[in-house]
């Protein structure tokens, strides 16, 4: 039972899985104590140190509104359009928090997947992530040419992991839908020490499953800004009346 597995966690909820944990004292502003928590269940991954910075939760979302007031690590900056400089520039410059930010590797590819990991770089991303169907000689070139780490994304257990490494890939990055546990298990067995990022769903439940599975970290789908609204317009309308 997910009950039995609760302890004292580091944000001051209950995190499944954990071991009792010392107290953190915590301090919230008057105007910002209203933010978008990482289900606690992800702090029970190992993270991935990165540059001296450990990494437990990535944020999936460009949205500057919900990475300025979201508890995640990082920020998992892809999104479904073909990649340009002035998206990433503006998640990297006005970001509170670390950005890997997407370049291509699906319909984009070749050389300007290359030049848009070397722009990511320049504007300070932590890391790069490329899409599932990049060829491995494009992976080989960006990791040659960045110093940054470079996340390739997995969407199987049937992608050859060993070449993908032999290719550079510094993290993989699984995202399976509902069988992400599953190919992040299958991934472990064979690599027990390669870092994972993975989707861990919008559940505590979900979330645990996939870092027991061996995930080192977590990436959180958000709820959009509709979502959000309605949740706050709702509890706005039940107050009572002055």
């Amino acid at each position: 039972m997910l009950e039995e597995k609760m302890a004292g966690g580091l944000d001051g909820g209950a995190v499944p899985g954990a071991k009792s944990r010392k107290y953190v004292p915590q301090i919230n502003s008057k105007l910002r104590h209203h933010i978008l928590k990482v289900p606690v269940a992800a702090r029970n991954a190992s993270g991935i140190v990165v540059n001296g910075s450990r990494i437990k939760s990535l944020v999936f979302t460009t949205d500057i509104a919900i990475i300025r007031n979201c508890n995640a690590d990082a920020v998992l900056a892809v999104y479904p359009f073909t990649p340009q400089p002035t998206i990433s520039s503006s998640v990297l410059r006005y970001s509170s928090l670390p950005v890997f930010c997407g370049v291509g590797g699906g319909t984009t590819q070749g050389i300007r997947t290359l030049q848009l990991a070397w722009d990511a770089e320049t504007e300070g991303a932590m890391g790069v992530v490329v899409n599932a169907p990049i060829g491995n000689e494009d992976v080989r070139r960006i990791a040659d040419y960045i110093d940054i780490p470079l996340v390739v994304t997995v969407v199987s257990e049937k992608t050859d992991i060993a070449a993908r490494l032999a290719a550079g890939a510094s993290i993989l990055n699984v995202s399976a839908a509902f069988r992400t546990p599953e190919v992040v298990r299958a991934i472990r067995r064979d690599f027990p020490d390669v870092p994972i990022i993975a989707t861990g769903g919008g559940t505590e439940e979900s979330i645990l499953r996939t870092v027991e599975a061996g995930a080192n970290a977590i990436s959180y789908t958000p709820p959009s800004t509709k979502e959000l609204f309605a949740a706050m317009m709702s509890d706005y309308r039940n107050r009572e009346e002055p």
